[in-house]
């Protein structure tokens, strides 16, 4: 029934100034469409990324967001940290770390979060 609609993210967040400080100067995306005081619009590579206001941003302990970076992705967690990105280390069975990189077999990813604690994810899937 829903095979072949449009997917689209969400993300909540207690403060929009903030949030959208965040995602535009330290992740680097554009706002598309700005609904005022409660949500911003980010599209990226054909795909939508809402941002809106809630007062239960934040409480979700796991990966919110994943960002396909694919072979890119040395250079993105590079980049991200110049811009001032902390990133977080998880403990999970089978994995090792390359710095801020997670590698399990082919896959890498390399966490961290927003500034009201959502996780959010770069991987090279």
């Amino acid at each position: 029934m829903l095979a072949g609609k449009e997917l689209v993210a969400t993300v909540a967040v207690k403060d929009l100034a903030v949030a959208r400080k965040f995602y535009e100067e330290k992740l680097g995306l554009k706002v598309e469409d700005d609904k005022g005081t409660e949500a911003h619009t980010y599209r990226s590579a054909g795909t939508r990324l809402i941002v809106y206001r809630s007062q239960f941003a934040g409480t979700n302990q796991a990966t919110a967001l994943n960002i396909m970076v694919g072979a890119d992705i040395d250079k993105t967690v590079k980049g991200l940290r110049e811009r001032g990105v902390v990133f977080e280390h998880y403990d999970m069975p089978g994995i090792t770390w390359d710095g801020d990189v997670m590698v399990s077999g082919p896959m890498k990813a390399a966490w961290f979060k927003d500034p009201d604690g959502n996780i959010l994810c770069v991987m090279n899937g």
